[in-house]
């Protein structure tokens, strides 16, 4: 039962009309994330990456990594 339902799926996705459908998934989703609140933190980030060439993400790992070693040699 199980390889078949594997071979239904490699079927699926293998055929045409399943790259368009996941096209147009993959727009809507990206769509339906943008609210104001990813805007704002978007803008903030590339903000942040102009005046440091570090973005957000980059500074809160960091930080973890820095405040890891500290508690390390402890």
């Amino acid at each position: 039962m199980m390889k078949k339902i594997f071979l239904l799926c490699a079927i699926l996705i293998t055929c045409s009309s399943c790259s368009e459908f996941a096209l147009l998934m993959s727009g809507a989703s990206i769509a339906g994330t943008q609210n104001a609140y990813v805007k704002a933190y978007n803008g903030v980030d590339m903000l942040t990456i102009m005046q440091t060439e570090k973005g957000i993400k980059r500074h809160i790992y960091d930080k973890v990594r820095e405040n890891n070693k500290t508690k390390s040699t402890k």
